[in-house]
């Protein structure tokens, strides 16, 4: 073999590890230098804790225990007062969230904490068939993280897991939903 051919001969090996490596190499460097946001829920994360208890009264006079609910994600949407325009909004969020699941909408309950208001019109109520309504006493939302009004989600075992602003991003807020409902065989 002459000079020329093996020079010739190492360069190509060389090229083709050159080639197998850079993959490799620009993986590494875009991991290292140019790292992701650990965070892909909109939600804010909770600390595992049960949910406490809240107890109420529906509409028709029937007791509320938030307790019951278990074995179903529940959104919880809370209001210290009549439902205004901000109320309206959050109510709405949680509807269109659990509507864009589709067939899973069904293990999703929505439950609104109506802390001191006069409860819903008639022409909300149409607008949110399935809403569970439950008149609370004010201090019973002083037992969901930050204490004021918001939407949480409860796990079927009954744990706080994500919480809401009170106007939250309808898209953000559905896919938490769907992250979990794809994760969980439960409930």
């Amino acid at each position: 073999m002459t000079p020329v051919h093996a020079a010739r001969g190492r360069r190509t090996i060389l090229l083709i590890a050159a080639a197998c490596l850079a993959p490799i190499i620009a993986s590494y460097a875009v991991y290292y230098f140019y790292p992701r946001s650990a965070q892909v829920n909109y939600g804010t994360l909770l600390p595992t804790a049960p949910a406490l208890p809240i107890r109420g009264s529906q509409d028709d006079g029937t007791p509320f225990r938030l307790e019951d609910l278990r074995g179903r994600w529940v959104l919880v949407a809370a209001s210290v007062a009549d439902c205004d325009a901000g109320c309206e909004r959050m109510l709405y969020a949680t509807r269109q969230a659990r509507t864009m699941q589709g067939k899973e909408r069904e293990r999703v309950v929505r439950v609104w904490l109506d802390a001191g208001g006069a409860g819903p019109t008639a022409q909300l109520r149409s607008e949110h068939p399935g809403l569970l309504v439950a008149h609370v006493a004010r201090d019973a939302l002083a037992t969901l993280p930050g204490a004021q009004p918001g939407i949480w989600l409860i796990d079927p075992l009954g744990n706080l897991v994500l919480s809401y602003p009170a106007d939250p991003d309808i898209k953000g807020l559905a896919n938490d939903l769907a992250r979990v409902l794809k994760a969980s065989m439960i409930g």
